[in-house]
């Protein structure tokens, strides 16, 4: 016994390694937290300034598991460790980009450059204080820059699977950039069917109707339909399937989600076999033969809210029920209504008067001290902490390297993007009210 503790003092490795994990920054060393944006189910998010060179950030920390009332520390979710391997491995500047990971304590800190809105926060700010609908040119704007980081994404082979407005952030230079990726899949090989893990995908008001029907095996195009969610959303400032979620019953069944297809149905008309050729194989098919059938009635819905034809086209095009005939982000790029006078700007707010920019994002400091680490108690050594962390660095990335196709694809670090909102795991469990997800930059 003896022999077991002197060897253990006068290990080297052991000695380096508690020297280096004592040096090593810690996140409160390196960014001043500025204050509290949101929370979620997978933890929060707070706006900090690095203190190098004073550039915002914002700062997302997952919450350690918990059992009961007791925090233990159980692993890394898988969340977590999606969307850390996705945003290390892509860059686009319609993306948001991830700056760096931090392992502190048992806890994983994702720092993200800061963006000041979200398409919600826009359309709060015309609905609710200027009463009044957004500008063409900004609606195209904001619609082009959308799809064009959505094609960067699926031509990487990855399927976002949680679009929707409070998910999609706008910089202060007005651009706009995707984010969380908390619920993204890697569609090239993926090593698990996307049903796997994840039975229950996309905020119910912007889930597709293959979803809805009970698809196991779907594709991009629920990416696709969407957006045309999220452009009718900004054109009408309310969204347009606004419908009541089913929950999941006790053992995680699935439920027939039907008033948010009839709510579908009430715009779209009902699908017919002629259409879609794949509706009378979907598990869902026969619940929804018993509903009421509906007529389309989209361009009556179109005609006080998105006036010129090729919006109204591009949208009806957004939302074709066959997954494999609706548009893909590269033609809906190439619709003729982006080509049409007010030509997408870079900048979004390019002719917006200053006066109607959304003003910039709230945080509070309620919960700004729990972003300070908690001092450690005293049966627990510095070194203890630190050999905690160093186990814990591993266990990350032997997750990223066995698990992950991106890590097995490039040796190198990875480039950088993605997000910080923190929505990421409600609609993977079926529960929390859609417009109660929280949203950050």
């Amino acid at each position: 016994m003896l022999d077991e503790l002197s060897y253990a003092a006068n290990d080297p490795m052991r000695t380096y390694r508690a020297k280096r994990d004592s040096a090593r920054k810690r996140v409160t060393d390196k960014y001043t937290i500025l204050g509290f944006i949101s929370s979620g189910t997978y933890g929060r998010v707070y706006k900090a300034e690095s203190k190098d060179d004073r550039v915002v950030h914002a700062i997302k920390k997952f919450k350690p598991d918990k059992e009961g009332d007791v925090v233990t520390y159980t692993g890394i979710s898988q969340s977590a460790i999606r969307e850390i391997a996705l945003n290390r491995e892509i860059s686009h500047e319609n993306v948001v980009a991830l700056k760096e990971v931090i392992l502190e304590d048992k806890s994983i800190y994702m720092v993200f450059e800061y963006a000041e809105h979200d398409f919600l926060q826009v359309i709060h700010h015309h609905s609710q204080t200027l009463r009044t609908g957004l500008s063409m040119p900004l609606l195209k704007s904001l619609t082009y820059q959308l799809l064009n980081g959505l094609l960067y994404l699926h031509n990487a082979h990855i399927i976002h699977r949680d679009l929707k407005p409070a998910n999609i952030l706008i910089t202060s230079a007005g651009v706009v950039k995707i984010g969380d990726l908390g619920l993204a899949r890697l569609t090239y090989q993926p090593l698990q069917p996307l049903f796997a893990g994840d039975k229950v995908v996309v905020t119910i008001w912007y889930r597709a109707p293959e979803l809805l029907l009970g698809a196991k095996h779907y594709n991009k195009a629920v990416d696709i339909w969407a957006v045309g969610c999220v452009v009718a959303e900004l054109a009408s400032l309310r969204p347009i399937f606004k419908g009541e979620e089913a929950k999941l019953d006790s053992k995680k069944n699935v439920p027939f989600q039907k008033d948010q297809l009839l709510r579908i149905f009430e715009v779209l008309g009902t699908p017919h076999e002629r259409e879609w050729p794949g509706l009378k194989d979907l598990p869902e098919y026969q619940n929804m033969k018993r509903l009421d059938y509906y007529e389309n009635h989209l361009l009556e819905w179109c005609k006080s809210r998105l006036r010129p034809q090729q919006g109204v086209d591009l949208l009806q095009k957004l939302f074709i029920y066959d997954p494999d005939r609706r548009l893909t982000a590269l033609d809906a790029l190439r619709h003729p209504w982006f080509q049409e006078d007010p030509i997408p700007a870079k900048n979004v707010f390019q002719s917006v008067p200053a006066s109607q920019i959304p003003p910039p994002r709230r945080i509070t400091h309620d919960e700004a001290p729990s972003m300070v680490p908690v001092a450690a108690a005293n049966s627990q050594t510095h070194a203890q902490i630190a050999q905690a962390q160093a186990q814990a660095a591993a266990h990350l990335s032997q997750q990223f390297m066995g698990s992950h196709p991106l890590s097995q694809q490039s040796g190198r670090a990875g480039s950088v993007a993605s997000f910080a909102s923190l929505s990421g795991g409600t609609a993977a469990g079926g529960s929390g009210h859609p417009r109660k997800k929280t949203r950050m930059g």
